[in-house]
C-alpha cells in the first residue's frame, strides 16, 4: 500500500525528491484542483531564501503574465534563489527588466527574430540537422540528447550570435552547467562553481567577442548588442554579456529539451509516431503538442509589487510568485485528457509564456528547429527504439532529459 500523499499545506514544491523523474505532475494536478495558488514555506537547499507562491492554472498564469505592474520581473525573473546567479546579473538582461526599458531593449533583438528572417534560415538549419545526423552513419545506437539535439541547437544559436563552430561545445557546457547548476551530472562540482568558474569564463570569452565586433561590425546578434543605442547610450559591457548569455542559454536549452521529450513520447507511443510517418503534414501539430506537454522551462518567476489577491490567495508586496508552465499546460479545464500525447491535438499552450511583455522572443525559431529536427530524425530513422531508461535533469527550472539512449534501427535512404 502506498503512503498517503503529503498534505498540500505541507508540500514544498521544489524539494529535490519530487523532481527525480521530471516534474511532479500528480502534485500539480492536486494543487490545480484543491489549492491553485499554493504557498511553499521554504526551499530547504537554500535556507536563507523566503518561500514562494505557486500559480498552477492556465487562467491564473495568464493573468500574472499580463500584469507586469503588479508582478514585476525586475527583482527576480526566473530563479527562486539568487545563490547561483546574482540578482544584478539577471537585471542586466531584458527578461529581468520591466517596461519601459524592457521594451526598448527587447526591440533590438526582435529585428533578428522576425518570422521572415527565421524562415530565411530554414535551409541552413536543415543542413545543420542533416550534418549532425550524418555523423551517426554506421552506428547502431546513440544518445539523442548529446549526439543529436545538443550539437544541432548549439550550432543554430551560434550561427545567429556569431560564435565559431569550434566553440559550440564550450558554450553548450557553460550553458548546461549554469542553468542545470543543481544537477550532479551536468554540474558535478556544485552550484558555487557557477560564479567561481563559469560566469568569469563567460565574461572573458564574451570580452573577446565584444572587442572583435567593435573593431569589425558584422550582421550577427552579438554585433547588434555591441553597437546598440538605447536612448542615446550604448549598453554597458555586463549588459552585452548578459544579453548574449540570455539568447545562447535559451537557444541551447529550449529546443533541445522539447525535441528530446517529444521524441521520447513518440517512441513510447508507436501509434502516434506512425501517424507522423504516414502523414508528415501532422508534424507542426506534433510540435505544438510537444511544447504543451514538455515546455523547456518548468517555471518563470515574478515578484509582487503590492498586496494583491489571486484566486483566493492573499499575496503580499515582495512575495515571489512562480508561474508553473508544466502545470498550466496540463490544466484539464483547457485540455481533454491532458496527460495523453496526441499529435493531432494542435493545442494552444503556454510553453513560450502566457502573453504579455515577456512572451518568448524566439518562438518562430524554436518552432522551425523543432519541425526540422522531427522531420529529419523520423525520416532517417523511422524504426528508432528506446535503448534504456531516459534520465531527467534534477531541476525545478530546466525541464529536460539529460540522457535519451536509443537504438537507431534501419536507416532510410536520404
Amino acid at each position: 500500500m502506498s503512503a498517503d500523499p503529503v498534505p498540500l499545506e505541507e508540500t514544498l514544491v521544489t524539494e529535490r525528491e519530487l523532481w527525480q523523474d521530471g516534474p511532479p505532475h500528480a502534485v500539480f494536478e492536486r494543487m490545480r484542483g484543491e489549492c491553485p495558488v499554493h504557498w511553499t514555506s521554504e526551499i530547504t537547499e537554500y535556507p536563507e531564501e523566503d518561500g514562494f507562491w505557486s500559480v498552477t492554472t492556465a487562467d491564473d498564469v495568464h493573468a500574472v503574465s499580463r500584469d507586469w505592474e503588479t508582478y514585476s520581473s525586475a527583482t527576480g525573473f526566473t530563479a527562486l534563489t539568487n545563490a547561483i546567479l546574482p540578482l544584478e546579473l539577471g537585471q542586466a538582461m531584458f527578461i529581468g527588466m520591466d517596461p519601459p526599458k524592457h521594451d526598448r531593449l527587447k526591440a533590438l533583438f526582435q529585428r533578428g527574430f522576425t518570422p521572415k528572417r527565421i524562415a530565411e534560415h530554414e535551409p541552413a538549419i536543415r543542413e545543420i540537422a542533416r550534418g549532425v545526423l550524418d555523423r551517426l552513419d554506421g552506428r547502431d545506437a546513440c544518445d539523442l540528447v548529446t549526439d543529436v539535439a545538443q550539437p544541432v541547437v548549439a550550432r543554430v544559436i551560434g550561427s545567429f550570435m556569431g560564435t565559431a563552430p569550434e566553440d559550440d561545445e564550450i558554450w553548450a557546457r557553460l550553458m548546461n552547467t549554469t542553468l542545470g547548476a543543481g544537477d550532479p551530472d551536468l554540474n558535478p562540482e556544485g552550484v558555487q562553481t557557477v560564479m567561481e568558474r563559469d560566469v568569469p569564463e563567460i565574461f572573458a570569452r564574451c570580452a573577446a567577442l565584444i572587442a572583435e565586433r567593435r573593431e569589425r561590425p558584422t550582421e550577427d546578434l552579438m554585433s547588434v548588442l555591441v553597437h546598440a543605442d538605447i536612448d542615446g547610450e550604448k549598453l554597458e559591457e555586463h549588459e552585452i554579456v548578459m544579453g548574449f548569455f540570455l539568447l545562447v542559454a535559451a537557444g541551447n536549452d529550449s529546443t533541445k529539451a522539447t525535441f528530446c521529450s517529444g521524441m521520447r513520447a513518440l517512441l513510447e507511443a508507436p501509434d502516434q509516431r506512425q501517424l507522423l510517418l504516414d502523414d508528415p503534414s501532422l508534424i507542426p501539430s506534433a510540435v505544438e503538442e510537444s511544447l504543451r506537454m514538455f515546455p523547456a522551462f518548468a517555471h518563470f518567476r515574478r515578484t509582487a509589487t503590492r498586496d494583491v489577491e489571486l484566486n483566493g490567495a492573499q499575496i503580499r508586496e515582495g512575495d515571489k510568485v512562480v508561474m508553473w508552465y508544466v502545470s498550466s499546460n496540463r490544466d484539464a479545464t483547457r485540455y481533454e485528457d491532458p496527460d495523453r500525447f496526441d499529435v493531432r491535438r494542435n493545442p494552444e499552450h503556454q510553453a513560450f509564456g502566457a502573453g504579455g511583455r515577456h512572451f518568448c522572443l524566439g518562438t518562430a525559431l524554436a518552432r522551425l528547429e523543432l519541425q526540422i529536427l522531427l522531420e529529419e530524425t523520423l525520416a532517417r530513422y523511422p524504426a528508432m527504439e528506446l535503448a534504456g531508461q531516459p534520465e531527467f535533469a534534477e531541476s525545478p527550472f530546466i525541464n529536460q532529459l539529460k540522457t535519451l539512449p536509443v537504438r537507431l534501427g534501419a536507416e532510410t535512404a536520404v
